[in-house]
């Protein structure tokens, strides 16, 4: 079940919003195994093999988690943590990269591995992720353990941000879980911010998406104008989509009580890789940071340690976004570019084509992430930068700028923080309030009619 689909819309949020404020709402003790059951009945309903999976997850990590708190066997609890880590990583490994390893391996010794492909559970690196985090942040003290199974349930599963993040850590939600007030004006400000990201996937993502998965098909005579084209669009459509669904579980976190860290911060207005890593993804981030990162020594180590540390971690969060060859070479890519912006203090000075220069770099990066192999990723790029005797221009750029430019122009506007610094003077003013609310209803059910006339089209990082 998707948040931009009917049934979400017009069937299960209504029924939860209604049970959970209506029926529940003098027992609010058992609020927290409501949303639970209806949070695995999120997941169940596309995925009603895998949510074993996810339940075994769950209660393995509740296990730990106690365990490490009461001392047993270990008084420092390392024991468990190492358990926890080899558990969670090889439950992702099975179901994520064990298909790609055996098909590397039988392309060396010739051999045919393709029963070892399993499925993809959904979500599950985001919640194999997020129960880490719970695990670790035990170990460290910074939050007691749950030792009611279904608490751990909940974080792990609450539906907001089940299929597609943000990958919120333990340490920021755990006394949302445990006690929370919910108020009218969260619950008016998490509508508003569901409405905003609906839009964003409905309205920009789903219609700069058609430019993109034509022209990565790679079409013959394809312009050079039309790649670059097409990248923009790509690149418009990864960002409106991945924080369009994170305005919606923040939104709908909001109408529950729940309070989760932001996750996107306009990163297209970045001077630099590393402010651009700051902006995109900020719950990976700092995922990465606090569990890896800084573990590992941080920027406080010699410079070819420090070289090890960001290779470590920047091929670990390529690997983490898919079993794919692309998808190495794209954290590699962040990896060169992250070290050298470090060892030569680009990320402090800045300079004054940083915002060409990142640009140009993303979309080099996102033409790796939206290829399906290395040899189409390399075509594209060789037709990006005129080394496959292409045209320049031709009537497909035009034809595509002609259909969809009113789409490119409100993915320019609505990626820079242009309607922020209007809202920051003009809030005050009736006329701007009612002019937002009206916009908001419009944009709204112009995402309902198009989810209702359109084909399915998922969320990009659902499939993570």
């Amino acid at each position: 079940m998707l948040f931009s689909s009917a049934v979400f819309l017009f069937f299960f949020l209504p029924f939860v919003i209604f049970v959970y404020y209506v029926l529940l709402r003098k027992a609010t003790n058992v609020r927290n195994i409501f949303l639970f059951i209806v949070s695995i009945g999120f997941y169940a309903w596309g995925e009603p093999v895998f949510v074993l999976v996810m339940l075994i997850s769950i209660t393995v990590n509740w296990f730990i988690g106690v365990s490490i708190e009461s001392g047993k066997p270990n008084k420092d609890g390392k024991i468990w943590v190492v358990f926890a880590v080899f558990f969670n990583i090889g439950l992702l490994f099975v179901f994520k990269y064990l298909g790609f390893v055996s098909k590397n391996i039988g392309l060396l010794f010739n051999k045919d591995y393709s029963f070892l492909r399993l499925a993809l559970p959904l979500g599950i690196s985001f919640f194999t992720f997020r129960a880490l985090s719970y695990v670790i942040d035990v170990y460290r003290g910074t939050r007691s353990a749950q030792r009611n199974w279904l608490n751990v349930g909940l974080y792990i599963s609450f539906f907001p941000y089940l299929v597609a993040g943000p990958i919120v850590r333990y340490e920021t939600i755990s006394r949302d879980i445990d006690g929370r007030k919910e108020t009218y004006q969260d619950f008016c400000d998490g509508t508003i911010r569901f409405i905003g990201g609906l839009a964003k996937k409905i309205l920009i993502a789903d219609n700069l998406a058609i430019i993109a998965n034509e022209t990565f098909k790679l079409p013959a005579g394809m312009a050079v104008s039309t790649a670059w084209l097409g990248v923009l669009a790509y690149t418009f459509q990864i960002f409106f989509d991945f924080s369009g669904y994170s305005d919606m579980a923040i939104g709908l976190g909001l109408m529950f009580g729940f309070h989760f860290e932001e996750n996107f911060n306009y990163p297209y207005i970045s001077r630099s890789i590393t402010e651009f890593w700051r902006r995109w993804h900020i719950s990976l981030g700092t995922w990465f940071r606090l569990y890896l990162y800084i573990p590992m020594g941080g920027s406080r180590v010699k410079r070819l340690r420090l070289i090890f540390n960001f290779f470590v971690v920047w091929t670990l969060v390529g690997i983490w976004h898919g079993a794919n060859w692309t998808f190495v070479l794209w954290g590699l890519l962040y990896f060169l570019l992250l070290v050298t912006e470090k060892l030569l203090k680009l990320d402090k000075k800045g300079f004054s084509l940083g915002h060409v220069y990142t640009l140009l770099f993303v979309m080099i990066g996102w033409v790796l992430f939206r290829s399906d192999t290395v040899g189409v990723a390399g075509r594209y790029l060789a037709i990006m930068f005129g080394l496959s005797k292409r045209n320049v221009f031709n009537a497909q750029s035009y034809d595509y700028i002609k259909s969809f430019y009113v789409y490119i122009i409100f993915a320019f506007i609505f990626a820079v923080p242009l309607i922020r610094y209007i809202e920051k003077y003009l809030h005050k003013y009736f006329v701007w309030n009612v002019s937002k609310f009206a916009f908001l209803i419009i944009v709204f059910f112009l995402s309902v009619a198009s989810i209702v006339s359109t084909a399915y089209n998922p969320f990009i990082y659902a499939r993570f």
